[in-house]
Parts: C-alpha cells; structure tokens; sequence
C-alpha cells in the first residue's frame, strides 16, 4: 500500500512508521520537523507540512491509499483542544480534496465509555493533564461520525497505552469498539509497538469501516 503517514516524528506516528516499513508499505511520512525521522528506507519518503495548509497538505496526499493521522499538537501546547480541533478537520478536509477515500484517526481513550452513559474523561480519576487533548478528541470523533464521504476509522488506543511497555512488539491484541479492554489485573494497557501492529493491520485489513474501535491486551 500506499500509505500517507501524518505525524510521522510523534510517539504514535513514530511507531506506525516502522511498522509500515518493516512490512514493506511505501509510506509518505509528512511532519512538521521531517528532518528528525531517523530511519532510512526505499520506501519512504519524508515531507515538510503544516497541517493547517490544507491545500498544501492535500497536494501531499494526493495517490495515497489511506491517510493514517496520528496528528497531536503537543500535550504542553496551551492551545491543544482548538489546535487539534482545527489541525483535524483540515486533515479531514484536505483526505477528501487529494481523493483519498479512507482516512484512520489515531485518538484518544477519553472517549469510551467505562459505564452506561460514563465515558473515561469524565471520571474523577482521569489525569487533568490530559483533559483538554482528550476532550478534542472525544469532540472530533462526534464530528468525524458525520462524515459521509469517506471511509474512515478512528482508532481509540488503551487507557495506559502512553505508559505501556515501549520497546515491547508482542505481535497480538485484543479488540473492542466502544468499551475498553481489560485484561486479567483490571489494567487496560498497550505498547506502542502494538498499537502500531493494529494500525497497519487496520490499513491492511479494513475491518472498521466508518466505526470506532480500541485495542490493548
């Protein structure tokens, strides 16, 4: 395939780009900062983009057979929720004007529900520190679920995926769509490794098309 990789220097984007590689994916690796990818590969190619260009960022999309967003404006950025609002819909927005048809969202785990009616960013317990990044995504993915046009996934990772055992590639995972997954100490946890295993896996697979759906051990 073809694949589109945007945030490609990021925590997640990082990941999913050796993975994509190693399976041998062509990937075009779009970042703010491509000088600080670190791989060098046949396949890849690196490019410079603003995500809020959405000419620019289209015409880098364009021939792609899916766009994978891993797209975070930085946990630190005081302007997170609405830099991430607007950075997503623009990648929304410039998928459709390159003709991309599928696009998977990389979001957060905010947004499943942990009871009827509770999702997690809503629970005394969820860390303040990530509420307002959690709370665009969860707000994104209500937009997101309106899109007609295009064939688009959005994949919401573990609760503790961000403290998982990076470094650690398993090669398996458990998946679910609206609730978390648990395994048998209560934890619902991910490495990043795997994450990106079912990314790619989801790129190769299309098995959620315009659905939301988690992962974790």
């Amino acid at each position: 395939m073809k694949i589109a990789l945007i945030g490609a220097t990021g925590f997640v984007g990082a990941a999913v780009l050796k993975e994509a590689l190693d399976k041998g994916h062509e990937v075009i690796a779009l970042a703010r900062h491509p000088e600080n990818i670190e791989v060098e590969n046949e396949n890849l190619t690196a490019i410079a983009v603003d995500v809020f260009d959405t000419d620019a960022l289209a015409e880098a999309l364009k021939g792609s057979d899916i766009v994978i967003s891993a797209y975070n404006p930085g946990w630190t950025n005081p302007n997170i929720y609405a830099d991430a609002l607007k950075g997503a819909a623009s990648i929304q927005e410039a998928t459709k004007k390159a003709g991309v048809k599928r696009l998977l969202v990389i979001g957060g785990a905010g947004s499943l529900f942990v009871a009827p009616g509770l999702q997690l960013i809503d629970t005394p317990e969820f860390p303040a520190a990530y509420k307002e990044g959690a709370g665009a995504a969860r707000d994104y993915l209500n937009i997101i679920q309106k899109e007609e046009t295009l064939d688009w996934t959005f994949l919401s990772p573990a609760i503790e995926m961000h403290q998982g055992t990076s470094g650690t590639r398993v090669g398996k995972y458990r998946i679910g769509l609206d609730n978390p997954m648990f395994d048998e100490n209560n934890r619902s946890i991910l490495s990043v490794e795997d994450l990106a295993l079912a990314i790619v896996d989801e790129a190769e697979q299309a098995k959620h098309i315009r659905q939301r759906f988690t992962v974790a051990y």
